[in-house]
């Protein structure tokens, strides 16, 4: 799948529903008639959108756990807790279910940001402080995680 590109505000309505921006529903529309996966995320307090074809590659991945080790049985169980297969609705918008719009604490200001492959989807006010906390050491966080030895580099 081609990465996702954007950060997009819009509104959660009294019932779950978000509509989805037309950009971003334009870069979907190849993978939106397979549908979608709703889920927890793992480190942060939003919700993580997979089109259909990411998550079934992230399946393989998590299918090759032995079963018989409790760390992977437990992981399991908590990395899939709250999931959901979900399609878009005839107006474009996605149904959050009610367990997942409380996970995220999801009020009406809602923010869509892409993560490469997948949609993180957060309350405003959280993403901002996630955003916000994230900035005091995001130089030395990139820094180790991209940076690259110069002397790699000498022939």
């Amino acid at each position: 799948m081609k990465s996702l590109i954007g950060t997009y505000e819009c509104k959660a309505d009294a019932k779950g529903r978000i509509m989805l921006p037309s950009a971003l529903k334009k870069q979907l529309a190849y993978v939106s008639d397979k549908g979608f996966v709703l889920k927890r995320a793992v480190f942060q307090p939003c919700l993580e959108l997979y089109p259909m074809s990411e998550w079934d590659a992230l399946m393989v991945k998590v299918n090759k756990l032995n079963r018989f080790k409790k760390k992977n049985n437990d992981f399991i169980r908590r990395f899939t807790a709250g999931v959901r297969a979900i399609e878009l609705d005839a107006s474009g918008r996605l149904l959050v279910p009610k367990d997942l719009v409380n996970f995220a604490n999801i009020n009406k200001e809602v923010v869509l940001s892409s993560a490469v492959n997948i949609i993180e989807i957060w309350d405003k006010d959280k993403y901002e402080q996630a955003i916000d906390d994230a900035t005091i050491d995001f130089a030395d966080l990139a820094e180790e995680v991209m940076g690259q030895d110069d002397h790699d580099d000498i022939s």
